[in-house]
């Protein structure tokens, strides 16, 4: 037994809201070795590490690019395939129904063929959905397509936020993960920008034809996805480059110290620690949910779940929303739409100003005080647009509600819980269960997001919107309790050292548990 002492460790060590009593750990560990972890944290950011960073973030711009433009597309298809309700949520939540699927199942595989595979398998996934997507030719294959999508967009969250955590020294890891997912709001705001010039095209050179634009304008908007994707593919073929921490995991020390070598810039090599025990116990998907861990999993899954609900049942109505609230006198379908999608792309700047705000902020305040925050900001900016519904649409006072309940929303969702979800589902479990961990927290949120982007439309068409926007702000509000509840959750060794020093444990005894 390796017996840990530390120092106790406030869960908002910066604003000392919280105490924490002293604590011990008792560990059976594979450590990584000393040399290479102490190289890592004391490197400067090389070239190889920007290169791998790089890799994640790219498929994370194009799950927020995707996650725009559907909602963009959406009037149209409505009226092209004469979509009800329930179809018109099918074919919103379809990708994140993959979405779900990709994340719970090919993150444990992520942990068993390694990081840069999956990393290839799922971007070449990608381009041949996205390519489908645009080319579907009817209801059926929509779905089908749209859900394969989401399948390769669910397995890059865990693999992206595993290649960084592992990859990276800790100084920087909160900030360079936080940084690699607000390429999602990049994303979101260059499917704006590429929805507006559709819809601005199709103005200018079918004027007044309105079946065009119906029957053509929703295909352009995916197939930009394809050519998206196809260079992200080309970027991630030409790079080879597998996470030294799973070789290690593995016991390919040899490969380790190749990759580790590139990885540093300098010669390096990796041996097992001699002081580490032969017999030690392998983790396990299922010990996700033993005692030593189910804490940090319901930290890394609830609130996720509760966000995704919000986030994606507004976000992904967005341009509906605004639509209905601001631009309903409109009975041009180009015309009504294409305004929304400008008031979309403006409410989308603050989706990155909030990511800005979570990377100046992340080591200050910590992501738990972040993650709080955001949740109450996010239910104020949900009773704001509740509360824009009983005044008249185009009044001034309508007008303020909107833009300020969507502003508010935006920030404070990106400066907190958009950005610390996925930090935390990476940063609280070891390198052995990294992406099974990470990828089990997402695909519950994933099951949040369907109920949302689902669900909206009919809570709406039986409630009314007011009351659907105030059922999501008491959800956002449940959330910052549910993070309250399971702070403690949050281990302070990997939060501040590095999860990748443990590959397994045997017994963990902590006084505050």
């Amino acid at each position: 037994m390796l017996a840990i002492q530390r120092r106790s460790t406030p869960v908002f060590p910066q604003v000392g809201m919280v105490n924490q009593a002293n604590e011990s750990f008792a560990m059976t560990t594979t450590a990584l070795p000393p040399a290479f972890q102490q190289r890592l944290d004391g490197a400067a950011i090389t070239r190889p590490m920007v290169r791998l960073w790089l890799l994640a973030a790219s498929l994370i711009a194009l799950d927020g690019f995707d996650f725009f433009i559907i909602g963009v597309a959406l009037p149209f298809l409505q009226r092209d395939l004469d979509l009800g309700p329930a179809a018109v949520g099918a074919v919103a939540a379809a990708a994140i129904a993959g979405s779900l699927l990709g994340s719970l199942f090919l993150g444990p595989l992520t942990d068993k063929l390694g990081r840069q595979p999956m990393l290839i398998a799922d971007v070449i996934l990608f381009v041949v959905a996205t390519a489908g997507t645009a080319l579907a030719w009817n209801l059926s294959s929509l779905l089908v397509f749209r859900v394969l999508v989401g399948v390769a967009i669910g397995a890059d969250y865990p693999i992206s936020v595993a290649y960084i955590v592992e990859n990276v020294p800790t100084r920087h890891r909160d900030r360079l993960v936080i940084g690699a997912f607000s390429f999602q709001a990049v994303g979101a705001l260059l499917g704006a920008l590429v929805g507006v010039a559709i819809l601005y095209g199709f103005s200018v050179g079918y004027p007044g034809d309105e079946q065009i634009a119906i029957h053509y304008a929703w295909r352009w908007m995916l197939g930009v996805g394809v050519v998206l994707a196809l260079g992200v593919a080309l970027a991630r073929l030409a790079v080879s480059f597998e996470s030294p921490a799973y070789l290690l995991a593995q016991g390919d020390y040899e490969g380790a110290s190749a990759i580790a070598s590139e990885l540093l810039g300098e010669p390096i090599t990796l041996e097992p620690d001699p002081m580490s025990p032969d017999n030690h116990p392998k983790l396990r998907y299922r010990d996700l949910f033993a005692p030593i861990y189910r804490r940090q999993t319901l930290l890394a899954a609830v609130p996720w779940f509760l966000q995704d609900i919000a986030t994606y049942g507004v976000g992904i109505f967005t341009p509906v929303i605004l639509g209905v609230l601001v631009f309903s006198g409109s009975s041009d379908l180009v015309a009504q739409t294409l305004a929304s999608a400008k008031g979309s792309a403006l409410v989308d700047v603050f989706l990155i100003l909030g990511f800005v705000l979570a990377v100046l902020l992340v080591k200050r305040l910590g992501p738990i005080a972040l993650q709080i925050v955001g949740f109450l900001g996010m239910a104020l900016g949900l009773g704001l647009l509740a509360a824009s519904a009983g005044l008249p649409a185009e009044s001034r006072a309508a007008m303020g509600l909107i833009f300020g309940g969507f502003l508010l929303f935006n920030l404070l969702m990106n400066a907190g819980p958009n950005a610390t979800t996925f930090l935390l589902s990476g940063a609280v479990f070891p390198a052995a269960i990294r992406a099974s961990g990470a990828g089990l927290a997402a695909a519950i949120a994933k099951a949040g997001a369907v109920l949302g982007t689902f669900g909206l439309p009919v809570l709406q068409q039986a409630l009314g919107l007011a009351p659907t926007l105030g059922l999501l702000a008491g959800l956002c509000v449940m959330a910052s309790l549910v993070t309250w509840a399971y702070r403690q959750a949050v281990d302070p060794l990997r939060l501040v050292e590095d999860g990748a020093i443990a590959d397994s444990v045997h017994e963990v005894s902590a006084s505050w548990r």
